[in-house]
């Protein structure tokens, strides 16, 4: 008869082989009936580890590199969509210093060079045993995640593309946030605003919401813009904007990577902000604050959003969460030195 595994455990426990793992090493994350459930599987099971095994795992070499993995600690995929945008870096923080504390190790990848070698951006996850995933922004094929959730735990974090069930999404409260832009530039006398936006759900919920609160204040025709979110891309959406005749006398953009590209391009034609332009941008990344930008900027609570979607995460693996849960953060308007009321207001 052979001995009980760690699979045989969970089985008994009605829990994730994570969730006993978390257990075994004393983890403080975990739910107390959860931790009884599992210690009385041990014992109804006669459950030990096996120490070699466990040792092996621990310094088993990955595919294709001198890297050790924690083979013997549970382990969180993360699959980001752009390592070079600064929100993301917030996220990761806060995602991190939860699952840190339970005990869990955070293995990052980026899907946008997964896809360029035509490699599916989930698969090494699996492929190395990964207990869940973790999704950081805009996925081309959401879809396509389906087939893991049925395999592995899975939430997305600061996208809002439609997801398949059983996949837990968290994100910031775009229409929210991009309506209390568009509120502040129009309170301070702003009629003429034009949106530098972008692509993906996300920049579409936060066009949508301009255009609407334009409408509902009836502040004329809503001038966009589309952009690809980068500050090259946000340059080139500004320069056309503030070359019409009647230029935008404000300019919110979609990201702060775009609004820094509409200052530069305010700076070329020699408009000075505030006082000829005003320009807000999204986010609040560490790009915002630095002193000689102070940005007006949308908070997209990047940090609540990480500790959300790790909590998500812990949740599943206690045998909770259904279908498929959708959070929203709050966001929070920056007023900073870069709106002001439109010169001769």
């Amino acid at each position: 008869m052979r001995p009980p595994t760690i699979r045989d455990v969970a089985v008994r426990a009605g829990v994730s082989k994570s969730l006993v793992s978390l257990v075994l090493r004393g983890s403080g994350q975990v739910r107390a009936e959860k931790r009884e459930a599992v210690l009385r599987a041990v014992r109804e099971l006669g459950y030990r580890p096996n120490a070699a095994a466990r040792s092996l795992s621990e310094q088993r070499t990955l595919p294709h590199s001198g890297l050790r993995s924690g083979g013997g600690t549970p382990m969180v995929g993360v699959l980001l969509h752009d390592l070079r945008n600064p929100w993301y870096v917030d996220l990761l923080d806060g995602l991190n210093s939860l699952l840190h504390a339970a005990g869990l190790h955070m293995l990052l990848a980026d899907a946008r060079l997964n896809r360029r070698v035509g490699q599916d951006p989930a698969g090494p996850f699996l492929e190395l045993g990964a207990d869940g995933l973790v999704v950081v922004g805009t996925l081309p094929d959401p879809a396509a995640l389906g087939a893991v959730a049925e395999r592995i735990p899975v939430v997305v974090a600061g996208a809002r593309e439609p997801v398949p069930a059983g996949v837990d999404v968290v994100a910031g409260d775009d229409e929210q946030g991009a309506r209390l832009v568009t509120e502040h530039l129009l309170g301070l006398g702003h009629r003429r605003i034009a949106h530098i936006a972008g692509y993906g759900a996300v920049g579409e919920l936060r066009r949508r919401s301009f255009e609407a609160a334009m409408r509902a204040h009836g502040a004329g025709e809503a001038l966009i813009e589309l952009s690809d979110m980068t500050e090259e891309g946000g340059h080139r959406a500004a320069v056309r904007l503030l070359s019409r005749p009647d230029r935008p006398t404000a300019v919110f953009a979609v990201n702060d990577i775009a609004c820094v590209g509409a200052l530069s391009a305010a700076e070329e034609m020699r408009l000075r902000v505030p006082r000829d332009l005003s320009v807000v941008g999204y986010d609040n990344t560490s790009t915002s604050r630095l002193r000689h930008l102070w940005l007006t900027t949308v908070d997209n609570a990047g940090h609540e959003v990480g500790r959300r979607a790790a909590r998500f995460l812990l949740d599943r693996f206690e045998g909770h969460g259904g279908a498929g849960r959708v959070r929203l953060a709050a966001p929070v308007l920056e007023i900073r030195d870069t709106t002001a009321p439109p010169l001769g207001d």
